[in-house]
């Protein structure tokens, strides 16, 4: 499979190396300041650039017949008109704001605990997410994505939001930037008698990279808009 690379940080340059270790090509890479190339020379395009890019590469790629996986984050506005376009254009399209594998398992275990709280108003929910100090959006995309699978099964919440103190419908997201943390996230419903805690950690960059060249993988060849949980077939 040929594969372009949108942003070549250093997610980009460990997707880089896993793509080459599972057999395909890495037939174009594109840089923040990169204007002129032709995405069609790919069979697919794999999108970790700057959240200001992002929609411009995932329109191009629409636009060209290429398939694209996108895993930046902070553009969600325009999320909407990516998503028609890739309907008005046939083509294929997976947004995630997390790929790592583990982390998918992690999205499903937090909804399935959303729910088992829902009827215990004595408990509150906080979550935590931890970053490296290169990560330019806060909260996380994996932290909203957290929030808004509790909000959705748990009738107790309707919003979150940044740094804020727990009211009584308001998730408040505490988001940090340490060194080279590449990403842990953490659910927390307390009361005043005890805690109960979710958290996944990421050891490194390779899970990130790893699910995102599944993503690409699975997706190739198909056309519709997808998630992570129709590539690793989470009902």
């Amino acid at each position: 499979m040929k594969i372009a690379l949108l942003g070549y940080g250093r997610m980009g340059q460990t997707i880089e190396k896993i793509a080459i270790n599972r057999g395909h090509e890495v037939v174009l890479t594109v840089d923040k300041d990169d204007k002129d190339y032709d995405i069609t020379v790919a069979d697919v395009a794999i999108d970790f650039s700057l959240p200001s890019a992002a929609y411009g590469n995932i329109t191009n790629c629409l636009n060209n017949g290429v398939p694209v996986v996108s895993g930046t984050t902070g553009w969600l506005d325009n999320y909407d008109k990516a998503v028609e376009l890739c309907k008005e254009k046939k083509g294929g399209f997976i947004y995630a704001s997390n790929f790592s594998l583990g982390v998918n398992i992690f999205f499903e275990l937090n909804k399935t605990l959303a729910k088992m709280m829902g009827s215990l108003k004595e408990y509150n929910v906080t979550m935590e997410e931890i970053h490296h100090t290169k990560k330019l959006d806060a909260p996380s995309g994996t932290a909203i994505t957290l929030a808004e699978g509790v909000i959705e099964n748990n009738s107790n919440y309707n919003a979150w939001e940044l740094d804020k103190t727990n009211d009584n419908k308001t998730i408040p997201i505490v988001a940090k930037r340490i060194g080279d943390v590449p990403g842990t996230h953490s659910v927390n419903y307390a009361s005043e008698v005890d805690t109960i805690n979710i958290e996944h950690v990421a050891n490194n960059r390779q899970g990130f990279a790893l699910g995102a060249v599944v993503a690409a993988e699975w997706l190739h060849g198909k056309t519709g808009i997808f998630s992570m949980k129709d590539v690793l077939n989470i009902s």
